[in-house]
This record gives structure tokens, sequence and C-alpha cells, in this order.
């Protein structure tokens, strides 16, 4: 909104055209994003304690984390609506991919608003059924899928662009839409898997969504992907200022959040940035790199699939506790220690994601 009317002024007086530069507008969406979020996150926690939408420790979970009882949860309403609210000012909102993009933090930050109201004002500890909350994501990922797979515009539609090489590309053919979903629903899942400990998801959602903004900028730009035989994907650009949005988002609310947290962001927080980090995923072609930048939550959601896949088939658990940062905490770990040295293996994997653009 804003962006359009200041950029409109430049017609009047020449500075204005600045407004014209993805770089100037994102710089813009950070810092109004963690302005939104460290402004209202202390009024935030004080309604969500009046209104007791607190957080549910299980029994079942790590004896250090009972104490965590009566945190107020459900923050992840401030970072979405921060999010949307930044994009909403500085994003050019003809793009396509922009207004995809807050559709999709949008939707998958209801669903997991549905889970999270039950599970603090309806007191159901498991919230909303498995089946329910998997089929409104897949609906919803499904319809995603669709509307790129039809994209008349799309010089690349079902192609999988594979890192470390040039121009080589798998036609995934109408098994794209299936992949998207599997990509979309994974991410989002992943990223709620992580959101266990004080500070953990939120930092690394910060992180990755610094290396997506440097891998939509590129896409989106006709000489840089040229030259690191990226595809060029023209409009995917505007979604750096999206990217900006998330990572001031992350920062304002880590503040919060940070061990000892005074809020946590609950299921409409860690599905909606989940959910968000695929779909740029799937925009940019650079599925199989988002598993390199997210590495992290791809380590946690395979720590849970090997833990339970094990105690059925042979009764023996391979981890002390799933997910994997909760083993590290159940081997003696302080919570402060396993949160740094997961974001420190976060920093190094989005450094390498960025490293696949130019070894190819």
């Amino acid at each position: 909104m804003l962006y359009e009317l200041f950029y409109s002024l430049q017609e009047f007086y020449s500075p204005f055209n600045v407004f014209r530069y993805i770089t100037f507008r994102t710089a813009l969406a950070v810092i109004t994003a963690l302005v939104i979020t460290f402004a209202l996150s202390p009024w935030i926690i004080r309604e969500l304690r009046r209104l007791s939408m607190t957080q549910h420790v299980r029994n079942d979970g790590p004896r250090t984390h009972l104490n965590k009882t009566g945190t107020p949860t459900m923050g992840g309403i401030l970072i979405i609506l921060s999010v949307v609210i930044s994009v909403l000012m500085w994003g050019d909102l003809g793009n396509k991919f922009v207004l995809i993009m807050i559709a999709a933090i949008s939707g998958f930050g209801i669903i997991g608003l549905v889970d999270d109201y039950l599970k603090a004002v309806r007191k159901n500890p498991r919230g909303l059924r498995g089946w329910y909350k998997f089929g409104a994501q897949i609906m919803l990922a499904l319809a995603i899928g669709f509307l790129f797979y039809n994209d008349p515009n799309d010089n690349y539609v079902a192609q999988l662009s594979i890192p470390f090489f040039k121009q080589w590309f798998i036609d995934l053919g109408w098994f794209y839409i299936p992949f998207s979903v599997l990509v979309i629903v994974g991410s989002s899942n992943a990223v709620n898997l992580t959101d266990g400990i004080d500070g953990l998801a939120i930092g690394l959602v910060g992180i990755a969504s610094l290396a997506n903004a440097a891998l939509v900028y590129i896409s989106g730009h006709a000489i840089f992907s040229q030259y690191l035989y990226v595809p060029y994907l023209p409009g995917t650009g505007e979604l750096t200022v999206f990217c900006g949005a998330m990572f001031g988002a992350a920062l304002g609310f880590l503040w919060f959040n940070s061990y000892p947290a005074e809020i946590f962001m609950g299921d409409v927080g860690s599905l909606g940035l989940g959910g968000a980090l695929g779909t740029l995923a799937v925009i940019t072609k650079q599925e199989i790199v988002l598993a390199v930048v997210g590495g992290i939550f791809v380590l946690e959601t395979f720590s849970v699939i090997i833990q339970v896949a094990s105690f059925k088939l042979t009764g023996r658990r391979v981890f002390k506790m799933a997910p994997i940062h909760h083993h590290f905490e159940e081997k003696g770990w302080p919570e402060p220690k396993v949160i740094v040295r997961f974001w420190i293996a976060g920093i190094i994997l989005a450094l390498l994601s960025l490293a696949t653009l130019k070894v190819r």
C-alpha cells in the first residue's frame, strides 16, 4: 500500500524513486516487522495470560520442561500479523507470488490457530485431530501445487532443480503436484516438531529466511540468475520483501521467546512459518536446497520417524527421546547449549545452501 503511494510520488519528487528498489523495501520490511513484533509482544503476553491461553506441558516430555506450564502460547498470531502487515505496506500487491505467500502463511497459520485453541481453551491436550489437521494442510498445499502446475507463464513448470549441476532439471510431470504437497506439508510439520525448546525454531526460521531472501532475489534477477545458472523466474524477486518481513518478525519474537521464554508461538506460528518456507521452495524450484537450508528441521523430523519405527518394529528406542533436541537434553546438555549449537549448525547449513549456487 505504502509502496504504491510513495513510488507514485517519484514523478513529483525524484528521491521517492528509491522505493522501486527491492533491497530498500526489504530493509523497510525487516524494520517494520521487527518494530511491530517487538512493540506488541508485551501486550500480547499480558492478554494471552489474562485469557488463559497458556501452554500445557505433557508429562512424557523432559522433566525440566514442567516449569514451562502456564507460559502464554499462540504468539504466532503476532508473528504472522507482523509479516502480513509489513508485506502489505512495502510489497508489490500486484505480484501473484506475494499474494500466494500471504495466503500460504495465513492459511497454515489458521490451521495451527484452531489446533492451539482446542489445546489452550478447550483443554484438549491432543488439539485438532490428526486427520483433520493433515487433511486441511494437504488441501491447502494441493491448491498451491495446482496453481503453479497450471501457470502458463512458468517456463519451469514441474521442473526439479538439482544443486551443484548447471541447468540440470528433472521433469516431474504430473507428479509435481504431490511432490509440492510433500514439500509444503513436510516443511510445515518439520518446523512444528522443532518448536520444542525456547527460541530454537524461531531462530532457525530467521536463519532460513535470510538464505531464502538471497535465493528469491537471485531467481528474480535476470543477470544474476543467468550467471549462477539458477532458473530465472520473473517476479520472484519481490519475495525478498516477504523474506525480510519474516526475518524481522522472527528477530522481534526471539527477544521474548529466548530462554527462558516469556511466550511460545504455538502451532499457529510453527505451521504458518513452516508452510511459508515450503511454498518459497516450490516457487523458486529449490526444493532440494530447502532440505539443506532447513537441515535441522529435516533432522528433527527424521529423528521422530526413526524413533517411532524402531519402537514399533523392535520395541527399542534409538534416541533417549525424540525429537532429537530432547535427546541431547536427556543426555544432560543445558537447554541454552542445545539451542545455540543447533543455531550454529543451522547457520553452517544456510551457508552451504548458498554455496550450491556458485558450485555448479
